[in-house]
């Protein structure tokens, strides 16, 4: 945040005792805006801008229960001389005071700034920028890429990193909130899983505390970001409609953090017209014209339940290939049909250079001991690997839609990976067998992960994977032009240390069609 928006911040601290209108039993003093701003869903004419009235990040009750005027604003320069657009929005008690502005009118493959007013009080200063013109052919797309940001296992220093790379755009997998651990401001240096979020109240909570982080606050004033979820938005390892605790009223519960989720991401997703939030369909696609088409997808709430749990219980296991029955079963699915056929349209249509599918874990067969055929595995089941007929026809789809530069984008597993994707993993690449496409796999912001000793050996079993690395926490930076993908993995030095520097653990290269990976 440069001098002036700090400016800006304090005087509107000073002056946010008018920011609540008068009709109000109570006018807080504090400033409205402690949860930042962001944008994100660029088209080429229009962006998505939030924010969330709340004057205090742990007290829902901070702001008063009545529906607030805020005034926006989108402007050509930074110092708002030249006012593009301009609006008001309605923040409603229902939705947590959050407010969605769908920003119209824009000039394509631009930057712009943006910014919200209540009372008094002005929110820091976000950047954002347009797509480009759906036939335009940028010279390049300087893209981040994160997920699984867990606040108990240690500070956001990898946001700021982001933030000072200044990128295009953000893409965020998955698990940007954990449902589970203490209520505290603070980041502490363990986790202690506690007050585990089952209600609206506890989910909107535990966003407001992980959305206070000054870190991720500076990622989003940087960037429009586009986001989809993975599993703790809502519980681990949940698929479709079953957790792993196998609860009664899951339903409920999912509705309750589908709507937090809505309440705090900048969506282009209007809310259901009932109030009710039971579904919200995640998967969109995004062009930066020609240069890149992005399909967002989906694989938690249309995926069928997870094959061979344990007894008793929901949630992924690790199980023998020849042993679990249901990882042969073609009918099951991780996307869903509706799905699936979006995807493939999508894919069939497209004229871009690059077709990036931004989803949330490895779609790389990763088996915990060597394999000769697909009966020999172990594998993770709540993966791709726990749906490999799934997995065989979205990439049988890729191959046949004729898709320019397929790449695959993933996180959840908190390691950097390296990948190259064929129909038969079990098969040495050959011109039957080809490369279908490159998969590149970010480490978590913060998230845990297992020994790199233990990386190192899957990397060894699994032929088709060239790199991985568990040890680092940090994010992904993919540099797009039409003649090559180039990606770095980028890594903090320690992710307990909030001012931790970070280094380029590995870069891999994917030249234009060519789908093999080349470590630069």
């Amino acid at each position: 945040m440069n001098t002036r928006r700090t400016f800006l911040l304090d005087a509107a601290r000073l002056t946010a005792a008018a920011a609540v209108p008068s009709g109000a039993a109570a006018a807080s003093p504090a400033y409205p805006f402690s949860l930042g701003v962001a944008s994100g869903s660029p088209l080429p004419d229009a962006v998505i801008l939030w924010t969330r009235i709340l004057p205090y990040p742990l007290n829902a009750a901070s702001v008063p229960p009545l529906a607030l005027n805020v005034r926006w604003e989108v402007a050509e320069d930074e110092a708002f001389r030249k006012i593009a657009v301009r609006g008001s929005a309605v923040a409603s008690p229902a939705l947590a005071h959050s407010v969605h502005v769908d920003a119209q009118g824009l000039k394509p493959d631009r930057w712009y700034w943006y910014r919200f007013m209540l009372g008094d009080a002005v929110s820091p200063v976000g950047r954002t920028r347009t797509a480009p013109a759906r036939d335009a052919l940028p010279a390049n797309l300087k893209l981040a890429v994160a997920s699984c940001q867990h606040w108990e296992f240690g500070h956001y220093a990898a946001h700021r990193h982001i933030a000072a790379a200044a990128p295009d755009l953000v893409a965020f997998l998955g698990d940007y909130i954990y449902e589970w651990g203490p209520y505290r401001l603070q980041h502490p240096p363990r986790a202690v899983r506690s007050d585990e979020s089952f209600t609206l109240a506890q989910y909107r909570a535990r966003y407001a505390q992980y959305k206070s982080d000054r870190d991720l606050q500076a990622a989003h004033l940087a960037a429009p970001w586009i986001v989809t979820w993975d599993d703790h938005e809502v519980a681990n390892d949940y698929a479709g409609d079953i957790d792993e605790r196998l609860s009664g009223d899951f339903a409920a519960r999912r509705a309750a953090a589908y709507q937090a989720f809505y309440e705090h991401m900048p969506l282009r997703l209007p809310p259901p017209r009932d109030g009710r939030f039971g579904s919200l369909r995640m998967y969109q696609r995004y062009d930066w014209g020609r240069l890149a088409r992005f399909h967002v997808l989906d694989d938690r709430q249309y995926r069928s339940p997870l094959p061979c749990s344990k007894p008793g219980r929901g949630g992924s296991n690790v199980v023998l290939a020849r042993a679990c029955d249901a990882l042969r079963d073609p009918a099951r699915t991780m996307l869903g049909g509706e799905q699936e056929a979006w995807l493939a349209q999508g894919l069939q249509s497209s004229r871009a250079y690059w077709n990036i599918l931004a989803q949330q874990t490895p779609m790389a067969q990763s088996s915990g001991v060597p394999i000769q055929s697909p009966e020999d595995g172990r594998f993770w089941t709540d993966g791709w690997d726990g749906y490999p007929l799934a997995r065989r026809r979205l990439l049988d789809t890729l191959v046949k839609s004729g898709a320019r530069n397929p790449l695959v984008l993933a996180g959840d597993v908190h390691t950097f990976y390296a990948s190259e994707l064929r129909r038969d993993f079990s098969r040495p690449v050959s011109k039957a067998n080809p490369v279908v496409a490159a998969e590149l796999c970010g480490t978590s912001i913060t998230s845990s992960s297992r020994p790199q000793a233990r990386t190192a050996e899957n990397v060894e079993r699994n032929p088709h994977m060239h790199y991985g690395r568990s040890d680092r926490r940090g994010y992904m930076l993919i540099d797009l032009t039409p003649q090559a993908a180039r990606t770095r993995f980028m890594a903090l030095d320690d992710v307990r240390d909030p001012a931790s520097g970070q280094s380029e653990s590995a870069v891999f290269v994917v030249a234009d069609r060519s789908p093999n990976l080349r470590r630069a």
